[in-house]
């Protein structure tokens, strides 16, 4: 069937106008997929504000999820099944591994179609900071797990955005019908070393000195502790140095009294929520990228910075450290705000061949050869599906 046009069902937890890696990825690969010719159809939480709802999404009446604004449940009957039939879609790909997830598998069981199901969020790592059960860490990170394990042998194909998650998921679910590594590519031509950061840097005050920036969700799952506490050993040796902070978040205001308390608050900027028509901008403004999450299955925003020539300061862990190679193209640092601190510096003094070859690496990650090797994996579960439907496999 290769060739063919699909229709395309996505199922998420969190789309517009809440902004985080899932949604990037999500958008991106749609874009992408239409370009190709194919149908996809967004399937998501309603927005708290009537003002928010996209024209062609099927939205899931929810609830606000309170120990994270912006994120709604859905958590109500709905007819989406009678939908999806109405649709005819060829396959259901979720981007959710909580309630959605569960809709999907559900839809995908009566329907009769294959779902495939995207890896993107280590929820057990997040779940102690926003679910509060009356059981210790390890008890819920192990009934995560159970859940997790059964979505994801269940799922027609699971796929994951680096060869570091594939290995995990692979303890905790080895029966896992068929997992593929396609990470979300990145736009090199937006995401540029030819973008101008000028009005930025006038718009923060920014004239003088090296700025080492960092974007995304301002949560505690990200560790930007110790991204402001390797930037205090740093500025106690060099004080012409700036870190900026972009993004917003449920732990915006914890971290703002952080830096004030660590001394760096004079030289910290916490610009907020960014339109991504200015992010290619940010990155432009900076010097040096840092990344401190261990949360990160793949670390989008590593690949944007890295896409403008931007050395990375990147913690040695998980997707992070597969992307970043130590002293090649950008600087790997451990737990310990000495070694951040060391690693933003190595970062700041690079040579020109650390910035091109940060470049050439994000442009090893296209966006058009993720969606192809997406593409084939609809085209592999429609036909298995389709197969086992007319008792040719078991």
């Amino acid at each position: 069937m290769s060739g063919d046009t699909l229709k395309i069902a996505m199922f998420t937890d969190t789309y517009l106008p809440t902004r985080d890696g899932v949604v990037t990825s999500i958008l991106m690969t749609k874009q992408r997929l239409e370009e190709l010719g194919h149908e996809v159809f967004m399937f998501a939480p309603e927005p708290d504000n009537d003002a928010d709802r996209e024209k062609g999404v099927y939205y899931f009446r929810a609830v606000s999820f309170d120990k994270y604004p912006g994120y709604r449940v859905a958590m109500f009957p709905t007819n989406k099944c009678e939908i999806l039939e109405d649709l005819d879609v060829d396959v259901i790909h979720t981007h959710g591994l909580l309630a959605m997830a569960v809709r999907s598998m559900f839809a995908g069981r009566v329907l009769r179609k294959p779902v495939v199901v995207s890896f993107h969020t280590m929820v057990t790592e997040a779940s102690k900071y926003y679910v509060k059960l009356p059981f210790p860490d390890p008890v819920l990170n192990r009934l995560f797990w159970i859940y997790l394990r059964q979505l994801l042998e269940r799922a027609d194909a699971v796929v994951v955005p680096s060869e570091a998650i594939r290995a995990e998921l692979s303890q905790y679910a080895p029966g896992m019908k068929r997992i593929e590594v396609i990470p979300t590519g990145v736009d090199c031509s937006l995401f540029s070393p030819e973008v101008d950061g000028t009005v930025i840097r006038k718009r923060h005050g920014l004239d003088k000195g090296k700025v080492v920036l960092n974007v995304g969700r301002i949560a505690w799952e990200k560790n930007l502790d110790l991204i402001l506490k390797g930037f205090s050993v740093m500025k106690n040796r060099n004080d012409g140095v700036w870190l900026m902070i972009v993004g917003d978040g449920p732990a915006s205001e914890h971290y703002i009294r952080l830096a004030a308390e660590l001394g760096v608050a004079e030289r910290t900027i916490f610009t907020g929520f960014v339109p991504d028509a200015e992010l290619p901008q940010y990155y432009a403004a900076s010097d040096a990228f840092v990344m401190a999450s261990k949360f990160e299955t793949q670390g989008i925003v590593v690949l944007e910075a890295m896409a403008c020539g931007k050395p990375v300061a990147g913690i040695n862990y998980r997707a992070v450290a597969e992307i970043v190679k130590d002293g090649v193209n950008g600087f790997l640092f451990d737990e310990s705000p000495e070694s951040c601190a060391s690693a933003m510096e190595a970062a700041l003094d690079c040579t020109d061949d650390v910035r091109s070859a940060a470049r050439q690496r994000a442009k090893e990650y296209s966006m058009m050869d993720s969606v192809g090797k997406l593409v084939k994996v609809y085209e592999f579960v429609i036909e298995r599906k389709k197969a086992f439907l007319d008792g040719r496999i078991k």
